[in-house]
C-alpha cells in the first residue's frame, strides 16, 4: 500500500440518502400545508354559507328588508364568497350554497347551508 485511501464504491452514498430523505420531508410538509389550506378554505365558505342562510332568513321572515337570495347574495359578498344556489322553501327555509371566490391548487372551496325551522 501506498498510503492512498481507496476509493470504495460506497463513497458520497451518505450524501445521497440525506439529500433524498430532505426531498422527501419537504414534499410531505408541502402536502401538509396544501391540506391544512385546503381545510381553511373550506371552513370560510361553510361560514360564509351559515351567515348568507341566516341573513336570508331574516329576510324571509320580514325581519329585515329585501328578497332573501338578494340578501344571502350581498352577504356572501361580504365574506369573500360568490352564491351559487338559494332556494326558499316551505315552512320560511331558506337553502345557501357558496364559493369561495379565491381558488387554491387544490380547487374551490363551497359552502351549504340551510335555516328555518326544524322540518
Amino acid at each position: 500500500m501506498s498510503g492512498r485511501i481507496r476509493d470504495h464504491p460506497e463513497r458520497g452514498s451518505g450524501t445521497v440518502l440525506a439529500a433524498g430523505l430532505a426531498l422527501v420531508v419537504m414534499m410531505a410538509m408541502a402536502l401538509m400545508l396544501l391540506l391544512a389550506q385546503s381545510a381553511v378554505m373550506a371552513s370560510r365558505a361553510a361560514a360564509a354559507a351559515d351567515l348568507a342562510a341566516l341573513a336570508a332568513a331574516d329576510a324571509l321572515r320580514g325581519l329585515t328588508p329585501g328578497q332573501p337570495c338578494a340578501v344571502a347574495a350581498d352577504v356572501a359578498e361580504r365574506h369573500s364568497a360568490r352564491l351559487v344556489g338559494c332556494t326558499e322553501g316551505a315552512g320560511q327555509t331558506v337553502e345557501v350554497r357558496t364559493e369561495l371566490l379565491a381558488r387554491t391548487v387544490l380547487g374551490t372551496a363551497t359552502g351549504q347551508a340551510r335555516a328555518g325551522p326544524p322540518p
